[in-house]
């Protein structure tokens, strides 16, 4: 059972003081959470993808390499790539770059990504937003197969037996399909026998178990070792000494943030009500003491399938100290809480089966 932490490196004002930390400073923040991630022992950090004034890495593998060479051992992941809009070529250079610095600890996490900016930004049109991405993992996957590759399709130029350079230290690249739930992405990735992760930020995560099997069935179909294909979720948290006090950091720049975009969703106002149904054991948000969350994410693993959790924190802009203490009690009395349990568990089962 691996866990981490994933975030969006938010730029959004604070809600007490309405002051806006600066895209830089934000940026530097973030290398410290992921070298504080790696001392204490947290498996995978994930950077999403953005261009927005409010989300300050628009190009996550930069920001994964400067904390590359000050961490031993974590893995280091895109959450997600936006491979729609981005040239796989220059995916792949940028993703086996930050694998030679880290000595083969990156991944690429791909995805059409739920924000659409850079479709303009890039000059790509949106009715072609499922094409776009059809076509360029089938070029990043041919990318990671071999160094030299030939490839034609309807939106970038042919490549003609090119070699695509540096070559990363794994081989191949780790590539990962992020899903909010789709079932044809959940259906793609399996037949691809590619790893998924799923976005499980609102309803039950038990809503999710059918998609699993789902995924697992299409590998299975498809001829892949089911065994050998882990699947992640990504999900809203935040930890704390104490249920309450975790529950009164985390709801104003959660309620802030989710009322940002779902205004520009059309999505129903985020009330503390609404806030403290998703805290509850059923729920999506992962906010607590340790022993809260722990009890949750053991409960998604025996229930989902999960095999790697990413704690999302911080939703919105915290304070640095906060998300520090948040990343620290995670890996220090979250993840050996969760191992323990989960490796009694497995061994229960597999005495059972034999």
């Amino acid at each position: 059972m691996e866990i981490g932490i994933s975030t969006f490196v938010e730029t959004t004002p604070n809600v007490q003081t309405g002051e806006l930390i600066s895209h830089a400073e934000r940026l530097r923040e973030v290398v410290e959470e992921i070298v504080l991630a790696d001392k204490v022992g947290l498996d995978i950090f994930g950077v999403g993808e953005h261009h927005r004034k409010d989300y300050a890495a628009s190009s996550p593998a930069v920001l994964l390499a400067a904390a590359a060479s000050q961490t031993t051992r974590i893995r280091l992941t895109s959450a997600v790539t936006v491979l729609s809009s981005a040239d796989p070529v220059r995916v792949f250079q940028d993703f086996a770059t930050l694998d030679g610095i880290s000595n083969g600890r990156a991944e690429i996490m791909a995805g059409r990504g739920s924000f659409i900016e850079s479709f303009p930004l890039f000059g790509y049109d949106l009715n072609d937003y499922d094409e776009l991405f059809d076509e360029k993992l089938d070029l990043l996957l041919k990318l990671t197969e071999s160094e030299k590759v030939t490839w034609s399709g309807n939106h970038r130029p042919a490549i003609n037996n090119l070699g695509i350079y540096p070559r990363p230290v794994q081989n191949p690249l780790p590539v990962w399909i992020g899903s909010g739930g789709n079932t044809e992405s959940v259906i793609r990735a399996g037949l691809l026998g590619l790893p998924l992760v799923l976005a499980i930020i609102g309803g039950s995560p038990l809503q999710f178990a059918p998609l699993v099997k789902l995924y697992k069935k299409a590998a299975a179909q498809a001829g892949h070792d089911v065994s050998k294909l882990p699947v992640a979720s990504h999900s809203h948290g935040f930890i704390a000494e104490d249920n309450q006090l975790a529950a009164d950091m985390f709801f104003p720049s959660t309620q802030a943030s989710m009322n940002v975009i779902g205004r520009e969703r059309g999505w129903g106002h985020y009330s503390r009500a609404s806030y403290d149904a998703a805290r509850r054991f059923e729920g999506a948000l992962y906010v607590g003491d340790p022993d809260t969350v722990a009890e949750k994410i053991i409960h998604l693993r025996k229930h989902v399938g999960i095999t790697r959790f990413m704690l999302h924190v911080p939703l919105g802009t915290m304070p640095h100290k906060d998300v520090m203490r948040a990343i620290e009690l995670l890996g220090t009395e979250v993840a050996p809480i969760v191992r323990a349990e989960i490796s009694r568990w497995e061994a229960e089962v597999e005495a059972k089966e034999d």
